[in-house]
């Protein structure tokens, strides 16, 4: 929705924005002087998923004039009956003695399991998770789970030059559980197909790249391989979606494997690589056989431009669509909360301190 179209009340809700990239480790404000010595040594961090969550979150609700304070801790402390917005990480869960009814997500736990007493420990009062079936696999143990995904920046992510396209094929290679089998059973056997056709490609491996480096990849490629075993959103392939190339994705479904969890501790199914997807977006395949298969119309349809991959983006993931979302969330949380009574006073930060972003 773009923001001239919305009509918003500024003195209905102020939103109370917390978030933390990094926790002290060893002694208050330790984490300033860590993030400093590693930008010494390494260089300029790379941008992490919840960081980029938070700040897309804050430049949609920018677009639309909606006003929001950032880690007021003061202010929450003396405003118990107001939301807490937590945005993330789950150390801020214990930093503070919250008395305030909490909006958690999305950069919070990878499960429930995590922290069954959750909403009995705290005032928790609504749980966001990225998409839907990241609600399915909740909602068992957190009834009160709502999906929402926040919005990709279609102004920066946007389509380049045809005369820019001097790259057939960007592979995103985002494959990290059973990597020694599915390296040389999946990764090989593409390299090996687009080679075999003459077609001139770029890799990216997920964790080894700056922002930058995706942004040039994908203006000077015409379609793009994605290749991950599932997505709680998949904030990546939606930025490829939005500079106009279209996605062939590797999207096997099935259980959710994440080692820490799955099978010991967690069995749930469908997962999914694309949770955000139509046929604009390009097409997907389930293995190998199914790649083999599907790549000769996929990259026909590329070629004849059959696809429309900032078309869905533009339907349904803009910085203006999903901060309108989150703002929508918030507010209804604080409206059922009229109706309880509210707490006699509010907590105080646990260590002391009023910090910043991290």
């Amino acid at each position: 929705m773009p923001a001239k179209t919305f009509d918003y009340d500024p003195d209905d809700m102020v939103l109370n924005l917390f978030y933390e990239d990094k926790d002290d480790r060893w002694f208050p404000g330790d984490r300033h002087l860590r993030r400093l010595a590693r930008r010494m040594l390494l260089g300029e961090p790379r941008m992490s998923g919840q960081l980029r969550v938070f700040l897309n979150l804050c430049a949609g609700l920018d677009r639309l004039g909606i006003r929001y304070r950032v880690n007021d801790y003061r202010y929450i402390a003396q405003h118990p009956e107001e939301v807490a917005c937590i945005i993330g990480r789950t150390f801020l869960l214990d930093k503070f003695a919250w008395k305030n009814p909490i909006l958690l997500g999305v950069a919070a736990h990878n499960h429930p399991l995590d922290d069954p007493d959750l909403f009995e420990r705290l005032p928790v009062k609504k749980v966001v998770v990225p998409g839907d079936w990241y609600v399915d696999m909740y909602r068992p143990y957190w009834p009160d789970t709502e999906a929402w995904p926040v919005g990709i920046d279609t102004d920066l992510w946007a389509p380049s030059r045809p005369s820019q396209k001097t790259v057939d094929v960007l592979i995103y290679d985002k494959v990290h559980w059973d990597r020694e089998r599915y390296a040389p059973e999946l990764v090989e056997p593409v390299r090996a197909r687009l080679i075999k056709e003459g077609r001139s490609f770029t890799e990216l491996r997920y964790g080894n790249y700056k922002e930058e480096d995706y942004q040039a990849a994908l203006a000077r490629s015409r379609a793009m391989i994605f290749l991950c075993q599932n997505e709680s959103q998949g904030i990546a392939y939606q930025q490829a979606l939005s500079c106009g190339v279209a996605v062939f994705a590797w999207n096997p479904g099935g259980p959710w494997r994440d080692p820490d969890y799955y099978p010991h501790r967690v069995r749930f199914e469908p997962v999914s690589s694309v949770p955000y997807w139509d046929d604009r977006c390009g097409a997907t395949f389930v293995d190998t056989a199914g790649f083999e298969a599907g790549w000769e119309d996929f990259w026909a349809g590329c070629a004849a431009d059959t696809f429309d991959p900032r078309g869905y983006v533009l339907d349904n993931l803009t910085l203006e669509q999903r901060a309108l979302q989150y703002y929508e969330i918030a507010r209804r949380v604080a409206r059922e909360q009229k109706t309880a009574k509210a707490p006699a006073a509010s907590g105080m930060p646990v260590d002391g301190c009023l910090t910043g972003v991290g």
